[in-house]
């Protein structure tokens, strides 16, 4: 029929295979040949049943989401779905890779749905700021129920073949030969006999739910929503199939779908979704990557065992150094530990924690590494110290190793310039906890040569981390945006905030904590130590740091923490000492509100991206919101701090600046040039690195 649809029949079955590479998306040029296909075989006599397949590696794994927010192409999938649901012959899906999203909603369209073992199914369109919009969140609960539809839809997580079976959403697994099992299992209800039965006319599955426990458990979803949309439209969408007959809740899910793919919060969503993708494109498809089969960690700590960790997790061997073994046993029983509570909690099974403890070899000896095709050193965030390990690693380290730093802040160039070899040298910046943060720093140094980071950044892939190309400044892209975060932290509780109020306005503002609160559970000392070793200083924050209050591991930092508690609680000697503080340099204090304390801590963060973009510390724009998001919790439904510029214009952003550039005299609030760019075009460009990785503004290789 076409290059994307195409017919066979087997045994009289009608198979009806889509081809549309990578994953099968349902673009326009899939579904006018599928809905002809369809249309033609409901009405042939050749055909006593009909399978819906997919060539490659996936069944359909969703909709063409480059379609949405355009004017609607007919066939679309609503119009697929209602066409099977009048096909009289059994229709069965054959599900293998992943059926998501659209994918599952056509599936569900079918009488049958046949998987492959290692199958995965998800309705994952909330984490695009949507809810599904074919039908999904009125046939799901049709088959499995309402509670675990709400579940399934509002969580976004795709379930397996095996789970699918047991809920009723799947009719068969087979472990081999899916298209086989799925024509036989065609063959065989044809056989038997209908009437076969839409998904939408069961209702089985929906009589006598508990409404009461339903709305308790939507309630429950919405605590863990923080101001996005999307989850509370999608528990509406189950609770309306639920209580409206299925036309009317199929409509009433369309005008959610409507309003949210219209609103900030999907675009702001969907950026992200391309923005990762695109930050994971490094040129150099055609360069040879280097070897990585076993991993060197240098430091069992809290950062360089959880880096272990997540190369483990991701089926890799590691050899984990340390000092001493005494600070190696300790590093490995955290490890151990760690995996131990996964376990308990039900994320891990006992035999894969297993697995992944025979995964680490502990040594004391830098010679155990010599064999690594990739060692990352994580100790103590010292250049001297630093520089000591590399040099002992340019001894010992096999030819064409790549040899990376977990540094944070300090020069990845001086580090590499220490070494013989720099073109093997590269920052790996991980997250604490590095076994469950996804953002990766891939910071390239001036030598660093080409396929080392094409390496890299395909391995961070290969482990789960959502890597970004940086060059090289103090603290790189995050922190040092954090940094310009922060810079008007103390002002405002010396003008008269107080740390509440301004932990407030970042919450309200859809954060999951303010930034007085993460300081306590981070650590104050950390700070305090990196201002020390910089010659800075923060008046109100060393004073604490200087009485012993780190935060949460003292019992008090910004807040009190009775009783080895969590939760925060105000410190009236904390404030008693701002105030005095305030009264020493003269500051009159006053009321300062919510919407002075975003203008004066995240606007001054957007222009530092600003200024990241202009010196070519970044790529693009878009590179800088996936490091906001996956590192440092910037609001999921702002689509990270330059997307979110552009929602809250530029232009004001730019006055509101200058307006408190004016006031203070504080260089950080100057708008910068490139801000000013984007706020007469409207854009900020796009900067793409070079096809020698060369970051722009950074200096060749």
């Amino acid at each position: 029929m076409s290059s994307s649809v195409s017919i066979a029949n087997e045994n009289g079955v009608a198979v009806v295979t889509i081809d549309n590479p990578p994953v099968n998306a349902l673009s326009f040029h899939v579904r006018k040949p599928l809905y002809e296909a369809l249309a033609a075989l409901r009405d042939d006599p050749a055909a006593k049943a009909i399978v819906i397949a997919c060539a490659g590696r996936t069944f359909v794994a969703g909709a063409d989401i480059t379609e949405f927010g355009k004017p609607v192409q007919q066939p679309e999938l609503r119009a697929i779905i209602a066409l099977l649901e009048t096909v009289p012959k059994p229709t069965v899906a054959a599900i293998h890779g992943t059926a998501l999203g659209g994918g599952l909603e056509l599936a569900l369209g079918c009488h049958f749905r046949v998987a492959e073992k290692s199958a995965k199914l998800g309705l994952p369109e909330v984490k695009l700021g949507l809810l599904p919009g074919g039908g999904g969140t009125v046939r799901l609960p049709r088959l499995i129920g309402a509670a675990k539809s709400l579940a399934m839809i509002v969580s976004g997580t795709p379930i397996s073949a095996g789970e699918a079976k047991a809920a009723g959403l799947v009719d068969a697994v087979v472990d081999s030969d899916l298209l086989a099992g799925a024509v036989r299992f065609a063959g065989e209800m044809a056989d038997r006999g209908g009437p076969f039965v839409p998904v939408r006319d069961r209702n089985d599955r929906l009589a006598g739910t508990d409404l009461a426990a339903f709305d308790a458990q939507a309630a429950e979803l919405a605590k863990k929503a923080r101001g996005l949309e999307a989850p509370l439209a999608c528990a509406q969408a189950v609770r309306n199939a639920i209580t409206l007959p299925f036309d009317e809740a199929l409509a009433a899910e369309r005008q959610l779908f409507l309003k949210l793919v219209s609103g900030d919060q999907s675009s702001a969503q969907r950026h992200l979704f391309f923005a990762e993708r695109e930050a994971a494109k490094v040129p150099g498809k055609d360069l040879q990557r280097r070897r990585i089969e076993c991993v060197g960690i240098i430091g069992a700590g809290t950062m360089g065992g959880g880096i272990a960790m997540a190369f483990a997790n991701g089926g890799l061997p590691v050899t984990l150094l340390e000092t001493s073994e005494e600070a190696l046993r300790r590093g490995l029983a955290t490890i151990e530990k760690n995996y131990a509570v996964s376990v308990s909690r039900g994320s891990l099974t006992e035999e894969a924690k297993q697995k992944r403890l025979g995964l680490f070899t502990g040594s004391t000896d830098y010679a155990d590494l010599a064999d690594c095709d990739l060692i990352i050193e994580a100790v103590f965030e010292d250049m001297a110290v630093k520089k000591e390990v590399f040099g002992k690693l340019d001894t010992i380290a096999r030819p064409g190793a790549i040899l990376a730093t977990n540094t944070s802040y300090l020069d990845v160039n001086e580090i590499a310039a220490s070494m013989s070899r720099p073109q093997d040298v590269l920052g790996m910046h991980f997250f604490s906890p590095a076994n469950v943060m996804k953002l990766l720093e891939v910071v390239r140094a001036e030598k660093t040569a080409p396929e080392v980071l094409a390496t890299v950044t395909d391995l961070a892939r290969a482990i789960g981390k959502v890597a970004v190309v940086v060059g090289v400044c103090h603290g790189f892209v995050g922190n040092r945006m954090l940094a310009a975060r922060g810079a008007e932290n103390e002002a405002l509780l010396l003008e008269g905030a107080s740390p509440a109020q301004v932990d407030k306005a970042f919450t309200d503002f859809g954060w999951s904590m303010g930034p007085f609160q993460m300081g306590d559970l981070a650590g104050l000392d950390i700070g305090w130590r990196n201002r020390k070793a910089r010659g800075q200083a923060a008046v109100i924050a060393d004073m604490l740091c200087e009485q012993g209050h780190f935060g949460q591991k003292t019992g008090s930092g910004w807040y009190r923490y009775e009783s080895g508690a969590r939760e925060p609680v105000a410190d009236p000697q904390v404030e008693t000492l701002i105030r005095a503080k305030a009264e020493e340099l003269g500051i009159a204090q006053r009321q300062i509100g919510a919407e002075e304390i975003i203008e004066r801590t995240l606007y001054p963060l957007v222009n530092e991206g600003a200024k990241i973009l202009q010196e070519g510390i970044a790529a693009r724009a878009s590179d800088i919101d996936v490091v906001w998001v996956n590192g440092y919790g910037f609001p999921v439904g702002k689509g990270g701090p330059m997307f979110w510029a552009g929602l809250e214009g530029a232009g004001r952003i730019v006055e509101r600046l200058e307006y408190w550039h004016g006031r203070t005299g504080r260089a950080i609030l100057e708008p910068a040039p490139a801000l000013r760019r984007f706020a007469e075009t409207g854009a900020w460009g796009l900067r793409v690195a070079s096809r020698n990785f060369v970051i722009p503004g950074r200096s060749e290789a």
